[in-house]
């Protein structure tokens, strides 16, 4: 591991799906898909987390792809870009994803507000992380 992160990163094993929490401990959402690039030398290294129902559609694909996005499309008034965390920001990989910054400074994506506002905030216990 280097600095709290696997070494060798497995994308679909150590991010994909996982909870992502801030600094304080604080529920940030789930790692839908993963931004790529490629180096030189022909390896790919992970460059953002990205977060939300249309990104969480891509990944799926498919019909159920198409009804996530046309969701996220609707409740974010046609913005369909997802919450993208840059890997830098991520301090520690493990059965969670933890970021070394507060949750309060990253732009949530409209959905997302929504969810957390009407579905997720009326979940007793939803704003403790872990248990």
């Amino acid at each position: 591991m280097t600095h709290g992160r696997p070494d060798p990163l497995r994308v679909e094993f150590h991010l994909l799906d996982r909870q992502i929490v801030d600094v304080d401990g604080h529920p940030v959402g789930k790692v839908d898909d993963v931004e790529l690039a490629r180096d030189a030398d022909g390896t790919y290294h992970v460059v953002a987390l990205l977060v939300g129902q249309h990104a969480l559609g891509q990944r799926i694909g498919g019909l159920l792809g198409k009804v996530l996005c046309g969701l996220a499309e609707r409740l974010g008034g046609g913005r369909t870009e997802p919450l993208r965390i840059t890997y830098d920001h991520v301090k520690q990989v493990s059965s969670e994803v933890r970021l070394s910054l507060r949750a309060e400074v990253l732009e949530v994506p409209s959905p997302e507000k929504w969810l957390r506002g009407k579905l997720i905030a009326r979940i007793p216990g939803s704003g403790h992380a872990g248990g």
